[in-house]
């Protein structure tokens, strides 16, 4: 696994309920600003594995980015569980629920 996808791991992780990253947000957090695609990858590859929080990870639009009907539904509902406001077209305010970790050089995992 590599450096980058660690720190992406470990990101993800952290991020609260009721909040929301961006995909370049988190993948310029981790070392790469313009890796948002290898965060899709990541979460698609990984979530189950390492019990991430899936839902929480957006577009750069504020919205969420699933096309599939049923995925769609899934992670507004996961959203709206943890008290986020969704519009019905998968909007979320960014500048309200957006997370901002505080980061610190410590080990990856």
């Amino acid at each position: 696994m590599t450096e980058f996808t660690q720190r992406a791991l470990k990101i993800i992780a952290g991020i609260p309920a009721g909040h929301v990253m961006t995909y370049g947000q988190i993948a310029a957090l981790a070392g790469s600003p313009r890796a948002a695609r290898q965060i899709v990858r990541i979460l698609h590859s990984m979530s189950k594995k390492h019990k991430l929080p899936w839902h929480r990870v957006i577009n750069a639009q504020g919205k969420i980015g699933l096309q599939d009907l049923d995925s769609f539904t899934l992670q507004k509902m996961a959203l709206e569980s943890e008290g986020i406001v969704v519009s019905a077209a998968g909007e979320i305010e960014l500048e309200r629920y957006r997370f901002h970790p505080h980061v610190v050089n410590e080990p990856l995992f």
